[in-house]
């Protein structure tokens, strides 16, 4: 019976040629169930646990072992691991290029990471760029993008750009953003905007030329998280001024055409994004209507509107999705 459902939805050109060879071979030849993500995780804990394991071995016996044994280990690491990498590499293509094996990215992540270590090792031991710590964080950050783009990874096109985030003196994950960083600081609010409109250019400059357009989502992803933030929080420190209307028309023009760009490639996770991001600041202009009363009766006024409002906003996310799905 499901064969001839296939079968009917082949015939009406729902199904391509490709689509129903896939499922006869599939009903052919069963699969009990699939270990890939399982077998990833475990590789990707075992990078972590070899080099946080080197890591821990080396400070235990640094008097015994000294810093020049300890810079070669790192540097055999690093050189090997490459060189495996530029050994078994496919061909070098704008589009997206699969790992040649399973191990690949593992090993290519395992170099990097080493790469990171001896160049702050070497700094932090021997100062070789002074304090000219701007160098020590800019030529790790190209050659991590080179590598990125180069074997066409993306685990490691982030740690690119959270290096670039560190070179120009923030962090870029949303996390450590919120909890750790000065908002009270004009240079943070603008670092971080700044920062925010690169990744999101990069985002759409990667799908217009069509070089590595899978990247899109990576930069995008961060770039409108650090931009939106750096926007609140630039709403928030003028508060009391006629420039926190400013601030507010920059969140209006970052949400219409992401939006529009998230409508068109139906991504419902940055639709989200631009909803609740919105709403944070339509629901900060309204709480400071509110208040603006001077009494409780303001008070209950903004706790009533956050009751209404919640129950819109998920009425809203719901037509979205199915408005998205019906696109």
């Amino acid at each position: 019976m499901a064969d001839n459902l296939y079968n009917n939805l082949h015939a009406e050109g729902l199904i391509s040629d490709e689509s129903l060879q896939k499922i006869r071979l599939k009903e052919q030849k069963p699969l009990l169930f699939s270990i890939h993500w399982e077998i990833r995780t475990l590789l990707y804990a075992g990078v972590l646990m070899l080099t946080a394991g080197l890591g821990l071995l080396i400070y235990e016996n640094i008097d015994t072992i000294g810093h020049q044994f300890v810079l070669m280990l790192i540097a055999a690491i690093c050189l090997g691991c490459f060189y495996y990498c530029f050994k078994n590499k496919l061909p070098f293509s704008k589009e997206k290029v699969s790992a040649p094996n399973s191990f690949f990215d593992y090993i290519l992540l395992l170099a990097s990471a080493s790469m990171l270590i001896f160049v702050g090792y070497l700094q932090f031991e021997y100062k070789v760029f002074g304090t000219n710590y701007g160098m020590a964080t800019f030529i790790p950050m190209l050659a991590l993008f080179f590598i990125a783009y180069y074997f066409d990874h993306i685990g490691i096109l982030s740690m690119a750009m959270a290096n670039l985030a560190v070179w120009m003196g923030v962090s870029v994950p949303p996390q450590q953003l919120l909890l750790n960083s000065d908002f009270d600081s004009e240079t943070i609010i603008y670092t971080y905007l700044v920062l925010g409109i690169v990744l999101i250019a990069a985002a759409y400059a990667s799908r217009q030329f069509k070089f590595k357009k899978h990247f899109k989502f990576s930069y995008q992803h961060y770039g409108i998280h650090v931009a939106y933030i750096a926007l609140l929080a630039g709403y928030f420190h003028y508060y009391s001024s006629i420039l926190a209307a400013a601030w507010i028309l920059g969140i209006v023009l970052l949400s219409f055409p992401t939006y529009t760009d998230a409508f068109k490639n139906k991504s419902f996770y940055f639709m989200l994004l631009v909803v609740l991001y919105s709403y944070i600041a339509l629901s900060s202009l309204v709480v400071r209507l509110f208040l603006s009363v001077g009494d409780v009766g303001g008070v209950y006024l903004a706790l009533l509107y956050f009751i209404g409002s919640g129950v819109g906003l998920i009425f809203v996310l719901i037509n979205l999705n199915k408005k998205l799905k019906a696109a």
